[in-house]
């Protein structure tokens, strides 16, 4: 039998941690402690020592070298210790069925060779009666371990203790990330960071060890530089459970039917933050007795989270299964089970990552809650910041938990509504490939022309409030940005010395950018006028009006409209002859929106007879295919004493509307109508508002 250690690293995946080896070589030495009691009833107390040296690896000191060794008094490397050890697959550990020990799958000697190219072993072990040496020294050029590898010599009067020496720490097991934490190395590899980490990943095993043996000592020493320090963990300092174990039924939400399965015994353990200042929350599944997975992120995201105490204690939630026994991985860092589930029908008694995670989470949170969360202030202001209702996060169901922020909840409500629109509308697609085979004369056709109208509208419900949700906080912004426009207020209206003023220009493209048309970009804000503006087939921004087209031929306007435009701007106002009027043009029933914006600084008294002249001029230059024309003349000023006969005032008082006919004025001829409004900024922001609140009260939202 051998040990192939080129195979073994090709085959066995490599776990990244910088403390995998610290946790193979305590988890050996408890493993062969627990041997050597069983055989010796008198074998003194269970100790471990662990040194450490970091060394500069280069002339300038900022690589650093990395050796690890260990020594304990477990029952040393005897003869089928030895068969174990160069056997990857032994079920050696297990035939003995000793309480407390670990199952091994072998893997976890192969990361020694993932991450140093030296092992040096040194054992004393009894054997009938007699006391044995056995050495064993692996390095770059070794390719093979097998019982020959070992040298065996007689060792008089040795104390009964096993050593192991790694060096040569390969660069190859290193993450990108680890490669550049090159700075960080004295701190990782000291002795309070090893101890710190090794009491927190091995508690659930050193408390079993506690109750089968008693004391122990477990001894961590580094030398970084000229710098020593040594940190113990004894059994003293191991903390009692809090309560009895809990016992949370496996359930699996997601398939077509809910699944139950086996049992998650969660042993809880409270930490006083006054003891323990640098630690955090920790829930973390666990195998053979030890911790595989932490799983804390997924309850509380971020770090401040998991560094807050709750009640003054932090807890750590150790959960163990039958099922986490089954599927732990070979190098003892994840589970060999899927991540996630599907509600697809296909049948699957596998349950997920996420399975064992939403079936604890009631049990989590009642425990790593503080008494000052309010989940209600978090879905007011969640409504308040997405426009994501309640009825949304119920109708998704979606738990809010503390640790969660607006931010997550917004995005796991539209996740999941968007999945489940993705999902209704294949399945939609299927029902319909189903129906089309079916005999409309059968009882068959009738059930499946239920089903599909039943989740018809149920997808119908799910994409409105989806889309819903976004329309109403998009509008809400910008209402909100137009009227800081309006007043000024926005930091890129600043006035400065020299500077000129654009605010008119501002306002301009709140509404549609300028220099745009329709065919340039789908995204405007025209709706803040009129919503049946928004789906107008053609939309022109200060842009040369005779490109338009009429039909794929012909264009809309005479080649000089652009010319006689120019001259009625420079004849009206000389600072604004290259302007042109935002148009919107509906070709098929030949109407136009004229829409003219001014400075918050003019007043529209002075400008009212330019709508009629716009009107007139694209009617004539239409060869009458514009008829019906909408004129919105905008500002912030108006002084009602110089109004126009004709125009009426609306009835809550709010600007003035007329509607008259374009007349011909030598032949008296009517060629079209004018519908027009003088509105103040503040008038139609009131009116967009009053649109927008039908969107939410459907929604049951509000937002300031």
């Amino acid at each position: 039998m051998t040990l192939d250690i080129r195979g073994g690293r090709k085959n066995t995946a490599i776990n990244h941690s910088d403390y995998v080896v610290f946790e193979e070589m305590l988890s050996n030495a408890i493993d062969s402690y627990l041997i050597r009691k069983s055989r010796v009833n008198t074998a003194p107390p269970f100790s471990m020592k662990i040194e450490i040296k970091v060394f500069p690896d280069d002339l300038l000191g900022t690589q650093w070298g990395v050796e690890i060794g260990s020594k304990d008094n477990g029952v040393g490397f005897g003869d089928d210790e030895v068969k174990a050890f160069i056997t990857k697959d032994s079920t050696y550990k297990d035939q003995l069925q000793i309480p407390g020990i670990g199952k091994c799958k072998g893997a976890g000697r192969i990361q020694f060779f993932h991450h140093f190219d030296r092992l040096a072993i040194d054992s004393t072990f009894e054997q009938s009666g007699e006391i044995f040496r056995r050495t064993l020294l692996v390095d770059e050029s070794t390719r093979e371990i097998s019982d020959n590898s070992f040298d065996k010599t007689p060792a008089d009067n040795k104390e009964i203790q096993t050593s192991f020496v790694l060096k040569n720490r390969r660069q190859s097991a290193l993450t990108v990330e680890q490669k550049a934490e090159q700075a960080l190395i004295p701190e990782i590899f000291s002795a309070l960071a090893v101890s710190a980490h090794l009491y927190t990943a091995h508690l659930q095993r050193l408390i079993v060890l506690k109750t089968l043996i008693g004391d122990f000592k477990i001894e961590v020493s580094s030398i970084i530089g000229d710098d020593s320090s040594t940190e113990t963990i004894e059994s003293k300092d191991l903390p009692e459970p809090v309560g009895d174990v809990a016992e949370i039924p496996l359930i699996c939400s997601h398939s077509k039917n809910i699944r139950t399965g086996a049992t998650l015994r969660v042993t809880r353990y409270s930490f006083p933050e006054s003891e323990f200042p640098n630690f955090q929350h920790e829930v973390a599944l666990c195998a053979n007795s030890a911790v595989v997975l932490p799983i804390t992120k997924r309850y509380l995201r971020h770090s401040n989270d998991r560094k807050r105490a709750t009640e003054g204690n932090f807890e750590f939630l150790l959960v163990e299964s039958d099922l986490l026994e089954e599927k732990v991985n070979q190098q003892r860092d994840g589970f060999d089970i899927p991540l996630t589930c599907t509600d697809d029908d296909t049948l699957t008694e596998e349950f997920s990552l996420d399975d064992v995670v939403d079936s604890l989470e009631d049990y989590v949170f009642k425990i790593i809650t503080p008494s000052d969360f309010d989940k209600e202030i978090l879905v007011k202001s969640t409504e308040q910041q997405f426009g994501i209702t309640r009825q949304m996060i119920e109708g998704a169901n979606v738990k809010i938990h503390y640790g969660d922020n607006e931010e997550n909840i917004a995005r796991r409500v539209l996740k999941k509504l968007q999945n489940d629109i993705v999902s209704d509308t294949s399945k939609l697609f299927k029902i319909k490939d189903e129906l089309i085979k079916l005999d409309p004369r059968t009882k068959d056709f009738r059930s499946k022309v239920n089903e599909l109208s039943w989740k018809y509208a149920s997808s119908i419900k799910k994409m409105d409030m989806t889309n819903l949700s976004q329309l109403v906080v998009r509008r809400s912004a910008m209402i909100e940005v137009l009227k800081l426009a309006v007043e000024k207020m926005l930091d890129c209206q600043v006035e400065e010395p020299g500077k000129r003023n654009e605010n008119e220009r501002i306002i301009h493209n709140i509404f549609f950018p300028m220099g745009k048309d329709s065919t340039e970009t789908a995204d405007h804000d025209i709706w803040l006028l009129n919503e049946e503006y928004q789906y107008f087939e053609y939309i022109s921004s200060d842009k040369s009006l005779k490109a338009i087209k009429w039909s794929e031929t012909e264009n809309l306007f005479e080649p000089d409209v652009d010319e006689s435009l120019g001259k009625l701007f420079a004849f009206n106002n000389k600072a604004h002859e290259d302007k042109r009027p935002d148009i919107a043009v509906f070709t098929r029933e030949g109407a136009a929106i004229i829409i003219e914006f001014k400075t918050p600084e003019v007043g529209l008294q002075e400008h009212i007879p330019d709508l009629a002249q716009y009107a007139r001029l694209l009617a004539a230059k239409s060869n009458g295919r514009l008829k019906k024309f909408f004129g919105y003349l905008i500002g912030c000023t108006l002084d009602p004493s110089r109004m126009m006969p004709g125009y009426t005032r609306f009835a809550n008082g709010k600007g003035y509307f007329n509607s008259a006919k374009l007349v011909d004025d030598e032949t008296d001829r009517v060629y079209g109508e004018l519908y027009s409004e003088v509105l103040l900024y503040d008038h139609f922001i009131d009116r967009a508002a009053l649109r927008l609140r039908i969107f939410k009260e459907k929604l049951k939202v509000e937002l300031n």
